[in-house]
């Protein structure tokens, strides 16, 4: 008889260990599932919105004026990284204390005035390859119009525009029109990015109980990193909308005089909606973009402490 209570015990306390692990692993799940919910809904979003530019140019259209901006996102990363590392370094307190929410957003500042001689070059190559739209079709759009394409300057890619700029728009100061609008745009952007990112890591290591930060789940900062790429553009989007527009104004005739003018015709003409356009795709290719970058990065950091450790 104490045999058998003995065993049925013992089928008892490895029935609830199979149950445990697998009411573990079926939170585990859900939890990826969650995260993974995250990060393809704002894709389909993105290819949804961009349904008349595949119809019209075909898949190649997504990636139009992508050729600069490519050859560069390491740098634009590494810059952006590093330079809040240093001013991390900078802020550090004396006593060892963990830096706070403001000096995150100070660091995030600092950063973003390395990160603007980096972007805005970049982007302006960017802007006005995706201003003019496909070579071809521009010189069409011309032709359609009565005018002499042989007149007009059309870019067939970065260099051409690289080119055009250094010989005919103040040399290499005229790559870097709208630096001033691309520094309010990091500054307020990166601000609103890792002020939530460190947030959101702090409310998970409450709701979890963890320790520390070092403790959260790659998962975990895929959710935080998405949550701070999406503030990013809720913090600054009107002022990119004005960028783009002060980069490919004519430098000969110009329609703008500056950041302030900019916004108010665009407001006198457009309404408000016109600082928002285009607004959709961008929220929506943060979310994933943003996730992938920090966790990668903390994951790096991670793996190069521990060997220099």
């Amino acid at each position: 008889m104490p045999c058998a209570v003995h065993r049925r015990m013992r089928v008892q306390r490895l029935t609830c260990r199979v149950l445990n692990s697998h009411s573990t692993d079926l939170r585990s799940k859900k939890q990826h599932n969650a995260v993974c919910q995250c990060l393809l809904l704002p894709l389909l979003l993105l290819l949804l919105l961009r349904h008349q530019t595949l119809l019209r140019e075909g898949f190649k259209g997504l990636y139009k004026g992508m050729s600069a901006p490519l050859a560069t996102v390491a740098l634009f990363n590494a810059v952006l990284f590093a330079s809040r590392g240093q001013m991390e370094v900078l802020l550090a307190h004396k006593d060892g204390s963990p830096l706070g929410l403001r000096d995150q957003l100070v660091a995030a500042v600092g950063a973003s005035c390395a990160v603007s001689l980096v972007a805005t070059p970049t982007e302006l190559l960017k802007c006005r390859l995706q201003a003019q739209g496909c070579s071809k079709t521009a010189m069409q759009r011309l032709v359609d119009a009565g005018l002499d394409p042989a007149k007009h300057t059309i870019y067939r890619g970065p260099r051409e525009v690289a080119r055009h700029v250094l010989a005919h728009e103040g040399g290499p100061l005229g790559l870097f029109r709208g630096l001033g609008a691309t520094l309010g745009r990091e500054s307020l952007g990166n601000m609103a990015m890792f002020g939530v990112y460190e947030l959101a890591k702090q409310q998970l290591v409450a709701l979890k109980g963890l320790p520390s930060k070092d403790q959260l789940s790659f998962s975990d900062l895929l959710l935080a990193g998405g949550l701070g790429g999406t503030a990013f553009w809720l913090g600054c989007y009107p002022l990119d909308a004005i960028k783009s527009k002060l980069q490919v104004d004519s430098y000969a005739a110009p329609r703008y005089s500056g950041i302030w003018d900019c916004g108010r015709q665009v407001v006198a003409a457009e309404g408000v909606r016109g600082l928002f356009r285009g607004f959709g795709p961008a929220l929506a290719r943060s979310f994933p973009a943003n996730a992938v970058c920090f966790a990668v990065y903390e994951a790096t950091k991670s793996v190069v402490n521990g060997f220099i450790s």
